[in-house]
């Protein structure tokens, strides 16, 4: 497979607002700590990003502020569409392979283990395999990057369980779908989960 011309890095976020942000996490620390920490992940997101040689499309949750950190990067800014979360990606996957680009990546903004390290080898498994995943240690995945559309991989899925990402690969491979793996890392939802990896939120 040749390199690919036109690479894409999609970023979903929510707009760190008090109260609506790692609700998990703040049910045990409170909404104050909860948005701290988050904005911490969406700075090592942008740090991680900073030298990525792909597009950026943003993807926010409910509005597109004027100002936010991810502006700092020349990006494309658009609300996430659909009922639930895999709705939503299948979404902006289709939207995206539709403007034209032929290897995308998407990412959260919930992952510290982030960096343009494992940005640069998810694109470069995507010149030799139809896809990549990026698996969570709470059985999902962190980063998931397709060069075609496959919304059966979104679709009638049941989130936020520990078979996401056993489920995902199930359905690539059902599907034929040549895929690669990227180191484990955890991503933060609850207090246990920011217990078990070094988070400077000073």
């Amino acid at each position: 497979m040749s390199l690919t011309e036109k690479p894409l890095l999609i970023i979903f976020t929510r707009t760190p607002v008090k109260g609506r942000v790692k609700t998990r996490l703040a049910r045990t620390t409170g909404d104050d700590f909860a948005l701290k920490v988050y904005r911490k992940l969406r700075e090592i997101t942008l740090d991680a990003i900073s030298t990525v040689k792909a597009d950026i499309a943003v993807y926010y949750d409910d509005h597109i502020p004027s100002n936010d950190i991810f502006s700092k990067r020349s990006t494309q800014s658009f609300l996430q569409e659909g009922s639930d979360l895999g709705i939503r990606m299948n979404n902006a996957f289709e939207k995206s392979f539709s403007m034209g680009y032929d290897s995308i990546v998407l990412i959260g903004t919930d992952c510290p283990g982030m960096n343009n390290r494992l940005l640069q080898e998810a694109f470069a498994i995507l010149q030799t395999k139809l896809a990549v995943l990026g698996p969570s240690d709470d059985g999902g995945y962190y980063l998931v990057g397709l060069t075609k559309p496959l919304p059966g991989l979104f679709t009638n899925r049941t989130w936020s369980t520990d078979k996401v990402l056993q489920e995902a690969r199930a359905c690539l491979e059902e599907n034929g779908v040549t895929y690669g793996l990227l180191p484990v890392l955890t991503d933060i939802d609850t207090e246990e989960d920011l217990q078990n990896v070094n988070l400077d939120i000073s």
